[in-house]
């Protein structure tokens, strides 16, 4: 939309903010992932699904948005962690067979390991910006930060069983606050008012 007044152009984003639909996609494949972790449900293939749709393309979608409206902190997160997702469901696939033998026979687990390191790098300082966004964005990416943690120390071996524990909780325990970020961000927006509290930013970094 844009405005023209005494020569001057004024051009105004009227994008609707992504965030409720990459935190819905976040939300959902964990929640399904976890059950897995926890043990209450086994096996991949219908997590896959979810992975691919919600916790890859649909992160990814609200990437894409966040990068036209300009926001580089939420179109570099949902964009992340889309791309995460969708590699984790190609891994899955290599295990099941649908790559051939050959390429899960030669997987090497550490590898993986070391991507869960790299995504905890890159976690860490997602978490320090997300203290300038809202308390509830900050709880989630503290959570992600315990999940890749876990993570990590079970793949190379390091206190298996805490560890798993310490990701599937984690992980669960992202899954709810993202439904409820995702379900704040609609229902503020759309009641034009704060119907869901989500917390002020730190406003420790930010002049």
């Amino acid at each position: 939309m844009a405005a023209v007044k005494n020569n001057v152009t004024t051009v105004k984003n009227v994008t609707a903010d992504p965030s409720a639909l990459g935190l819905l996609g976040l939300a959902l494949v964990t929640i399904v992932a976890s059950s897995s972790k926890l043990g209450w449900t086994s096996g991949v293939s219908f997590i896959l699904p979810w992975a691919i749709l919600l916790g890859g393309l649909g992160q990814l979608f609200a990437s894409v948005i966040d990068f036209k409206k300009d926001n580089i902190f939420g179109a570099t997160a949902f964009g992340g962690y889309g791309l995460f997702w969708l590699a984790v469901a190609v891994g899955w696939m290599m295990n099941l067979g649908i790559f051939g033998e050959a390429a899960a026979k030669t997987a090497d687990p550490k590898q993986l390991g070391f991507a869960f390191i790299g995504y905890l790098i890159f976690s860490v300082f997602m978490t320090i910006g997300s203290m300038e966004t809202n308390k509830v964005l900050f709880i989630i990416f503290v959570l992600i930060d315990l999940l890749f943690i876990g993570l990590a120390l079970s793949t190379f071996g390091i206190a298996p069983h805490s560890s798993h524990k310490l990701a599937a909780w984690s992980e669960l325990l992202i899954s709810l606050f993202s439904f409820y970020g995702s379900g704040a961000v609609v229902l503020n927006t759309h009641f034009g008012r704060e119907f869901l509290p989500i917390g002020k930013p730190f406003g420790i970094f930010k002049k």
